[in-house]
């Protein structure tokens, strides 16, 4: 289970440079050991990403230290392993500097739900979360507390980046991909002028179908 989940987590961390996410060794990726409330599988801290392989990723508890002989995990796995110890439905975690969302997230300003998009994947606005020092776990308090108030997948963390989470790192990573697409459109809209955002009862027609009718079921 575990090989799995490494090489899924492989895989999952080539589409963030691919997507314009993350510059050099920025930026990682997790997910839950199914079945387990105390590890985790991270990328290793400062690896660059053409060096990744399945067996590089490293398992480690929610405290952020590994439980075998590996690489150091990466610096936020305690940010992560806090996130998963709070919210149980969560299986998977993004962390991105992509450049608008983190360009919205030093402005310290959510994204407003003003397109179709938005609705859709975040349910409203993409908020923003507090400043925190990187190292321990005050950032996923942060991600935590904000999300407790929002039903977004996405937490833009001031001055910082993005944190994203979906039932698998899949989602957590597809969530990324859409919020720093927000971040552009909404920042190119806002530049032909003023921002209308969805009524609350358009957002939530646009999210319950996007959620629960929209795909393959």
């Amino acid at each position: 289970m575990v090989d799995d989940l490494r090489r899924e987590l492989c895989a999952l961390h080539a589409e963030l440079p691919r997507n314009g996410l993350v510059a050099w060794t920025s930026g990682n990726v997790s997910a839950r050991v199914p079945g387990s409330d105390e590890l985790l599988v991270i990328k290793p801290s400062g690896i660059a990403y053409d060096d990744l392989r399945p067996e590089r990723m490293v398992l480690c508890d929610f405290d952020g230290v590994p439980v075998e002989d590996a690489l150091a995990p990466s610096s936020d796995a305690a940010t992560h392993g806090h996130i998963y110890r709070e919210l149980p439905d969560v299986g998977g975690i993004a962390h991105t500097h992509s450049p608008y969302a983190t360009a919205w997230a030093i402005h310290g300003e959510p994204i407003p739900c003003v397109m179709t998009a938005m609705a859709d994947e975040f349910g409203g606005e993409i908020p923003v979360g507090p400043f925190a020092l990187i190292g321990d776990d005050a950032i996923g308090r942060g991600v935590v507390e904000t999300l407790a108030h929002h039903r977004s997948c996405a937490v833009l963390m001031r001055a910082h980046g993005v944190f994203t989470v979906g039932r698998g790192p899949r989602d957590a990573v597809k969530a990324a991909v859409m919020c720093e697409d927000a971040a552009r459109v909404v920042h190119a809209a806002r530049s032909l002028g003023p921002l209308v955002p969805l009524d609350a009862e358009s957002v939530d027609a646009l999210y319950h179908r996007y959620q629960n009718v929209y795909g393959q079921h």
